[in-house]
């Protein structure tokens, strides 16, 4: 039975998808530019060697875009949706000690979404956690604002994020989560072993119940003249803190050993 398809937008998120084996791409429509520009930033790898092209004007591309406002940047993939692998599949045939997830409650926006994703694989969270019903699996904003990052995590769809929540507690993970009210800062943690980042929606945050099955609660500190920050730009901001603290925790262990 063939898969539905859908439209991915954007020069990034087109070239992350036609550099992965595991995206099945149906079309690509582009300008004649955006061609040239592919061929000359990836001339090694013909990434448009097997797939069928289709030529169009801007006018033609911004047409297909709908009235999302989408910039198209001259480049338009019609993909089906990666092969999913279920979150329990995940855990059970994952062998890292260390390893983080993000889990998001309530969160919707596609841009917002986007960058999470977008800030997760630059960082090398492994996966992200969000509920199957809100989640805007073929938005064309959350791809052009994931910037090729969903070709680089697992995206997981669950039904209940706190069930999901609750299964891996059973399998040592640490859950955390991020409140704007909480008294200690994230930065003075250890951020070792297997965690789950918990984030809620922009407006309303986490909920009471969720916070209170969490193992920490932590806050970005920030003056005193903002009172918060956006949610996605939070995200990037542990996200990095926690990678660059893995990093240099490998890079002490190996001068330990060797020098």
């Amino acid at each position: 039975m063939k898969k539905t398809t859908f439209l991915i937008v954007g020069k990034h998120a087109v070239v992350e998808a036609l550099k992965n084996p595991s995206r099945k791409i149906e079309r690509i429509f582009l300008t004649e530019d955006a061609k040239k520009k592919i061929n000359r930033e990836n001339q090694s790898l013909n990434l448009l060697k097997n797939v069928h092209v289709f030529y169009k004007s801007k006018k033609e591309l911004d047409n297909l875009c709908g009235k999302d406002e989408t910039s198209h940047q001259g480049l338009i993939a019609e993909v089906e949706q990666i092969e999913e692998i279920t979150l329990k599949e995940f855990i059970y045939s994952c062998t890292q000690s260390n390893i983080n997830l993000i889990a998001l409650e309530d969160v919707t926006d596609p841009r917002n979404i986007g960058s999470i994703i977008r800030s997760a694989a630059a960082f090398n969270v492994k996966g992200i956690i969000v509920k199957d019903r809100s989640f805007p699996s073929k938005s064309k904003l959350l791809y052009k604002s994931a910037s090729g990052g969903t070709e680089h995590l697992k995206i997981f769809k669950v039904s209940n994020v706190n069930t999901a929540l609750k299964f891996l507690k059973t399998k040592n993970f640490w859950i955390s989560s991020f409140d704007s009210k909480a008294k200690k800062d994230f930065t003075n943690h250890k951020w070792e072993g297997k965690n789950v980042l918990l984030f809620g929606s922009e407006g309303l945050g986490l909920k009471d119940k969720t916070i209170s099955k969490s193992d920490f609660v932590f806050k970005i500190g920030i003056n005193k003249y903002i009172e918060s920050l956006n949610i996605a730009n939070s995200v990037s901001i542990v996200c990095h803190y926690i990678n660059d603290y893995l990093e240099n925790k490998l890079i002490t262990l190996f001068q330990t050993i060797f020098f």
